[in-house]
């Protein structure tokens, strides 16, 4: 990897970290260090500023970030600097052990709800900023979407070991198969504690509003625990994102003919797009233009689609062609459309709540008509990345301690 590293030019302005990167990872600054052999201290600079490195590096969509932004892009030649991340970063995590780096926040409480990238990331900058952590999950582990969403083939689990025993080390408690708004209240959360980021996953599947679709299976619960489910032999994914290349590829894992059903072209599909060469190389099949209209024993009823100009010029539309409705076999069909945070746990409170259904919130996350409670991630964006659910946690952490 010596000679990858050689190629960067160690930019003064470097886009792939003021631009391409969302967390800002100072490439130049480690790069150099990785250039001299200092591989502990580039990984103690790469994990203060995104603690989530080691794995963000391995599962980020590096064409639209950093790969992506390298100014030798102009010649199709871009730094692999992601390679070079990954080599330094989950070496040293292994190594790294949590430390109180200040008293700012000693004595003041945190409660943080989700275990997953935001509740990983908030918990260690939060903990060396002299905080008393806890963290809350639905789940019995730590991990969230790292353990429980992402396959075993994407990511190794024992990263997410590894911050299991750098949080007990350190005395970071977690209260594992605590549902917040069932089993504990947001406004008891809210009296225990000087400080609430909620930061748990979006889990709660958009529907397809058509016949039928309660046959099918959604594809978080199955990435789940995928032994659960019994697929037979041919299985169709419905959806173009991440959890659907997620979908696709532990299904052909368990020995079933796959495929996936999309609406639009693979130039639309939101999936990174290394995952959908993946997917293939793994053997998924790919039917594009097909929208689903009714899901019976046996299979599914598509109809043909076809993108559209609309008349005068404008955004290319895509539209669904009546009368071109046909039956397809499957044994198993996975919807993986979208998710959406459950906002179960704002009732009853005095959250104030934007049109859409969401919690009104400051640029940095906090909710408005809650005095003491911060969202970031999936709460905030929706369904995004690791790193972009990172960099809202580092948003919400930064308002906590200013508040705080």
């Amino acid at each position: 990897m010596n000679t990858e590293a050689q190629r960067c030019l160690l930019c003064k302005k470097p886009k792939c970290a003021l631009q391409g990167c969302p967390v800002h990872t100072p490439v130049p600054e480690c790069m150099l260090l990785y250039r001299q052999g200092k591989l502990d201290e580039a990984g103690e600079m790469l994990l203060s500023n995104n603690p989530l490195t080691a794995i963000t590096s391995q599962v980020c969509d590096w064409k639209q970030f950093c790969y992506g932004h390298c100014v030798l892009n102009v010649k199709q030649v871009p730094v692999r600097w992601y390679e070079i991340e990954q080599e330094i970063s989950t070496a040293y995590l292994f190594k790294y052990k949590l430390q109180r780096r200040s008293a700012e926040l000693a004595g003041k409480r945190v409660a943080l709800v989700g275990a997953g990238p935001v509740g990983i990331a908030a918990a260690v900058w939060l903990y060396e900023a002299g905080a008393d952590v806890t963290l809350i999950d639905a789940n019995e582990r730590i991990g969230g979407v790292l353990r429980y969403g992402i396959p075993a083939f994407r990511l190794d689990k024992k990263y997410c070991d590894a911050y299991e025993t750098m949080f007990a080390e350190a005395g970071i408690a977690f209260r594992g198969g605590v549902e917040v708004g069932k089993d504990i209240t947001l406004a008891q959360l809210q009296a225990d504690y000087d400080a609430v980021l909620i930061g748990a996953g979006a889990e709660k599947p958009a529907t397809l509003h058509i016949p039928g679709e309660e046959k099918a299976v959604q594809a978080l619960p199955f990435l789940k625990n995928p032994q659960a489910f019994n697929l037979g032999k041919k299985v169709i994914v419905i959806g173009g994102g991440n959890v659907a290349m997620d979908a696709c590829r532990t299904a052909i894992r368990q020995g079933c003919e796959t495929w996936v059903y999309y609406r639009k072209t693979f130039e639309n599909m939101p999936a990174n797009p290394l995952e959908v060469d993946q997917a293939k190389a793994d053997g998924v099949q790919f039917k594009l233009f097909q929208a689903p209209v009714e899901v019976k024993e046996g299979g599914v009823v598509f109809r043909d689609c076809e993108n559209v100009v609309p008349e005068g010029g404008g955004r290319v539309v895509t539209r669904i062609i009546d009368g071109t409705d046909h039956f397809v076999a499957c044994d198993t069909l996975l919807t993986a459309i979208s998710e959406k945070p459950d906002f179960g746990m704002f009732a009853g409170t005095s959250a104030q709540m934007n049109e859409w259904g969401w919690p009104a919130t400051s640029e940095a996350g906090r909710v408005q008509g809650l005095s003491n409670v911060w969202v970031a991630g999936d709460f905030i964006l929706g369904p995004k990345t690791v790193v972009e659910a990172v960099a809202s946690a580092r948003e919400a952490v930064k308002n906590i301690m200013e508040t705080l």
